[in-house]
C-alpha cells in the first residue's frame, strides 16, 4: 500500500491550496484518514481527521480555514486550505488506517508535500 500526496507549493499569506493524497495497492477498505504537518523546528502535529463514517475533527489552529474531505471511489483524501498564514508553513503528511484484508488493518504514511506560505 502506498500513499502519495500532491498539491503543495509556495503561496502568499491569505491564499489557498488544496492537497490530495491517493492510496493505492492491496486495499480492502480505508478507515480513518488524517492530515498531519511538521512545521520547521517543531514536532509533527495532527491537523484534521475524517473517519469512514464521515466524522470530522479539526485542530483549533485550522478550524474555519481548512476542510478535509474524501472520495472513497478514488481512495483519495483532500485538504482544502484557505486563508493560509505564515505559520501554516510545514511539510504536510497524509496518514490512513487501511485494511489489507477483513481482519488486518495497518497505519500508512505518505512521503509528505511541502507547503510554504510567504508573509
Amino acid at each position: 500500500v502506498q500513499l502519495v500526496e500532491s498539491g503543495g507549493g509556495l503561496v502568499q499569506a491569505g491564499g489557498s491550496l488544496t492537497l490530495s493524497c491517493v492510496a493505492s495497492g492491496n486495499i480492502y477498505s480505508i478507515n480513518t484518514m488524517r492530515w498531519y504537518r511538521h512545521p520547521p523546528g517543531k514536532q509533527r502535529e495532527l491537523v484534521a481527521t475524517l473517519t469512514s463514517g464521515g466524522a470530522v475533527h479539526y485542530e483549533d489552529f485550522v478550524k474555519g480555514r481548512f476542510t478535509i474531505s474524501r472520495n472513497n471511489a478514488k481512495n483519495t483524501v483532500y485538504l482544502q486550505m484557505n486563508s493560509l498564514k505564515f505559520e501554516d508553513t510545514a511539510v504536510y503528511y497524509c496518514n490512513a488506517d487501511i485494511q489489507v484484508s477483513r481482519n488486518n488493518e495497518y497505519g500508512y504514511w505518505g512521503q509528505g508535500t511541502q507547503v510554504t506560505v510567504s508573509s
